[in-house]
């Protein structure tokens, strides 16, 4: 078979409720994740041994080292089928930020293994499939399924969320990382909330939900904001931002997300705060349900 390649969308937590730490060494959170319009590609083809090369803008901040998220799926794939490391060549072109709290990482691997399978036909089945990506972390499973989804326990019991509509937002990245394990270090030493899940809107008009998140929370963004400053000014200058009804950070930062009203809103939004910010990264996006 030929070469295959496939979008790695964003992963944005549109809330994220974080539960102090468990004896087992996790924190129980509760989320609506859902997937942007912009991301990386993975195109994986057949070769004599397993290798990754990365491309693209944010390729020379990621190295194709041992430990990349790719190269761990794929051997885990290979150890759930008995092929020990898969022969095949992988190109990541790299263009989302990095440490950005868009599961960037978790998405590349997600696309490598669903291409591992079809470029190498595994009979591995969907089930099989999310326990592999579920070794790279809690977020595996979900940006394996790349759509919209209540997520709870650690992030990987997944319940799938069609009612979402599609809302329009604008990104924006202030260059800096958020390293996860420190922002929730931080988190741990703080005031500490629930993991509890909200009820749904009664209504799923975008309007609508986007007033209903408006008084959710995401707990690890005063702590990323305590470590990183830049994060806090992020998310004032796009709240501040005309056409944006909420600003928040997603996941452990340092992107923070805002969301309009209407796709005119999200793209006067991105070209305002890329003339105001010329060293960020800004992108006007859609997130939809699938």
């Amino acid at each position: 078979m030929s070469a295959l390649s496939a979008l790695a969308p964003a992963k944005i937590n549109l809330f994220l409720h974080v539960g102090p730490l468990d004896a087992d060494g996790y924190h129980p959170l509760s989320s609506l994740v859902a997937f942007a319009d912009v991301s990386d590609r993975v195109t994986v083809e057949p070769a004599e041994r397993m290798s990754l090369t990365v491309t693209g803008p944010f390729g020379a901040g990621l190295a194709a080292e041992p430990d990349n998220l790719i190269l761990r799926a794929l051997r885990a794939l290979g150890e759930a089928t008995g092929t020990a490391e898969p022969p095949l060549k992988v190109t990541l072109d790299k263009r989302l930020p990095i440490a950005a709290g868009l599961g960037g990482g978790s998405s590349d691997a997600g696309a490598a293994l669903k291409l591992a399978r079809q470029v190498l036909a595994l009979d591995i089945d969907d089930a099989a499939l999310e326990a592999v990506a579920g070794v790279i972390g809690a977020d595996g499973p979900m940006c394996l399924r790349m759509r919209t989804a209540w997520a709870e326990g650690r992030g990987d019991v997944l319940t799938d969320e069609p009612r979402l509509p599609p809302l329009w937002a604008v990104l924006f990245n202030p260059g800096v990382p958020s390293p996860t394990g420190a922002v929730y270090r931080a988190y741990d030493a703080g005031p500490l909330r629930a993991a509890d899940r909200p009820a749904p809107p009664a209504d799923w008009s975008p309007a609508a939900v986007i007033d209903w998140l408006a008084g959710l929370r995401n707990d690890l963004q005063p702590p990323a904001e305590a470590l990183t400053p830049a994060i806090a000014d992020a998310v004032q200058a796009v709240a501040a931002t005309p056409g944006v009804a909420l600003a928040r950070m997603s996941g452990s930062g340092a992107t923070v997300f805002g969301l309009c009203r209407s796709s005119e809103d999200a793209a006067a939004a991105a070209a305002a705060l890329a003339a105001a910010h010329p060293a960020a990264w800004i992108a006007a996006t859609r997130l939809a349900a699938a």
